[in-house]
């Protein structure tokens, strides 16, 4: 099959959170050698806010003919405390105004989790299924979790940058839980960020279910044995759901594998371009 959808790469695929930090600026080069449109800047990846900076990497993604797509970052909306909420609606403002400066038309937004349990491998172990804060319920996280997004979408709107927010563990673990979230507000600024490798059980009918709303979709691969888990998942299965709702954006490699990305990450692209017919 052939589609209109464009290839990118995120910056994670060369940085699982461990040293050395691979540069923004360097996954821009990798990039544009590989022969793919985009970037996903981890949010955490950058160097520096400050705007000089981010106006280089600007620059060098041009030079490159590079698009810069998403800023993923990270908050957590899921407190009972209201001054936790307005710290992680403040980080997700400053978040959408250094993506308006880098000119990146989307940010991944996270819903947060309870944080009850403390490490991340044990989330993982437990399918990313946790209990809630004693005293509290999910009605109430999913209620602080979207009064806190309605106060970041007029900084979306004044930016035109779309909040995409993915199926990322927390109260987005199950396709329900992103679609009760997005399908309470209802604007064009809040949209869904498919991730093709966070739902651990029947993935391809809970991808059904986010396709119809995707704006942006994350593909990962597990060349190497995953760092945390690995899944056998079926590309041009996922091809063919997103050509079935018509989607033409991007699909961003996040390259989640043990294997040395400088190998991975290629394999990953091929992969990926014979799958949505990318050439």
């Amino acid at each position: 099959m052939s589609s209109n959808v464009k290839l990118a790469i995120s910056t994670y695929s060369y940085w699982h959170f461990r040293d050395p930090k691979i540069p923004v600026q360097s996954v821009i080069g990798y990039a544009a050698e590989l022969g793919v449109s985009g970037v996903d800047i981890l949010h955490r990846q950058l160097d520096s806010e400050e705007n000089g900076y981010l106006q280089s990497l600007k620059r060098r993604a041009f030079a490159n003919g590079i698009d810069l797509v998403c800023l993923s970052i990270h908050q957590n909306f899921v407190s009972p405390d209201p001054q936790v909420r307005q710290q992680n609606i403040d980080h997700t403002l400053a978040c959408i105004e250094t993506a308006y400066k880098l000119g990146i038309p989307a940010i991944r937004l996270n819903s947060g989790r309870w944080a009850t349990v403390a490490s991340f491998d044990e989330l993982m172990a437990l399918g990313g299924d946790e209990p809630p804060i004693p005293g509290y319920t999910e009605d109430d996280a999913f209620g602080w979790c979207i009064d806190s997004i309605e106060k970041c979408l007029p900084k979306a709107q004044e930016c035109g940058v779309v909040l995409a927010l993915e199926n990322h563990w927390g109260l987005t673990r199950k396709p329900e839980g992103v679609l009760r979230i997005v399908n309470s507000i209802q604007s064009e600024w809040l949209s869904v960020l498919m991730d093709t490798g966070n739902f651990l059980s029947a993935p391809y009918s809970a991808l059904e279910q986010l396709a119809p709303q995707t704006i942006f979709v994350q593909a990962k691969t597990y060349y190497g044995g995953g760092e945390w888990y690995t899944l056998e998942l079926d590309y041009p299965r996922i091809a063919q759901i997103l050509a079935n709702v018509g989607y033409h954006g991007y699909i961003s490699l996040e390259f989640e594998g043990k294997e040395d990305s400088f190998t991975g990450v290629p394999k990953s692209i091929a992969l990926l371009k014979d799958a949505f017919g990318v050439r």
